[in-house]
């Protein structure tokens, strides 16, 4: 057994893959504090998904970017507790259009549907997905967008817009506070005091949560305290923006294990 993390410390901030991420640190002996800082929620009204969701299965469009791998996972969900006759006509729909992806979990969203990423970005972030984009004509093509929770991505809009595509975007789930305001005031306090070896994100609104939680200053007083992780560029560049050094980061592989294994790499 791979005991690299034994007698360790790490807290960590996931929601959705909490139990499968808190096992594998726990296999390598690590003690693991449970601060899932955000929960995922359905849209509050499922009639503009329904509404997008129908317009897409009626086919006429050209490409779909996916920003989420829970995005597609929510738009699947949303057909069958509303209306599961739309199934197969937008699966149908999907496989016909050009699909690209930020990053790779909503690459294996489309694989366990049996379909496969066309244009994947090769830096999970929305310069990544503008960057694989720049290189081929938009001029009039149908774009589909999935957006990050409820956040309207201006810049990507954006530059779809100016390319000239026509573009109908989607927000299927929100991101709603986690934890009470006691359990993230206990985290900050064990943070402060050494009691944490490392504290692992692996989304931007994990991090935005603890944020607006407490006053900046005290926050990043806190994260200097101890080893900052996070899963893929996305998180490192939200961190950074707050002022906080990242100590670790998956090179290419931005999922759990490789986050497990950066962190028994920086602790060991």
């Amino acid at each position: 057994m791979n005991e690299a993390l034994a007698g360790r410390v790490i807290a960590v901030a996931e929601t959705r893959e909490l139990d499968l991420f808190a096992a594998l640190l726990e296999r390598r002996g690590a003690r693991v504090l449970r601060y899932p800082l955000v929960q995922i929620i359905d849209a509050p009204d499922p009639r503009p998904i329904l509404e997008w969701l129908r317009d897409f299965a009626r086919g006429g469009y050209d490409d779909m970017i996916f920003l989420t791998g829970e995005g597609l996972r929510r738009l699947l969900q949303c057909i069958e507790r509303h209306d599961e006759s739309l199934r197969a006509p937008f699966l149908a729909a999907l496989a016909d259009v050009r699909k690209i992806t930020r990053g790779p979990k909503p690459a294996r969203a489309l694989r366990e549907l049996g379909l496969v990423s066309d244009l994947p970005a090769a830096v999970p972030t929305t310069a990544g997905v503008i960057e694989c984009l720049s290189g081929s004509s938009l001029l009039g093509r149908r774009i589909g967008l999935q957006l990050y929770g409820a956040e309207p991505n201006l810049v990507l809009m954006e530059f779809l817009q100016q390319a000239g595509a026509i573009v109908s975007s989607v927000a299927p789930y929100r991101y709603a506070d986690g934890p009470a305001a006691g359990a993230v005031a206990e985290l900050l306090m064990r943070l402060q005091a050494g009691q944490i070896d490392a504290i692992a994100f692996t989304s931007k609104a994990q991090v935005e949560r603890l944020f607006a939680s407490a006053p900046a200053d005290t926050v990043r007083a806190a994260l200097a305290a101890t080893n900052v992780a996070a899963v893929g560029p996305l998180v490192a560049a939200t961190l950074a923006a707050h002022g906080v050094v990242v100590g670790t980061m998956p090179a290419s592989s931005w999922f759990m294990k490789p986050l497990t294994t950066a962190l028994s790499e920086l602790l060991a």
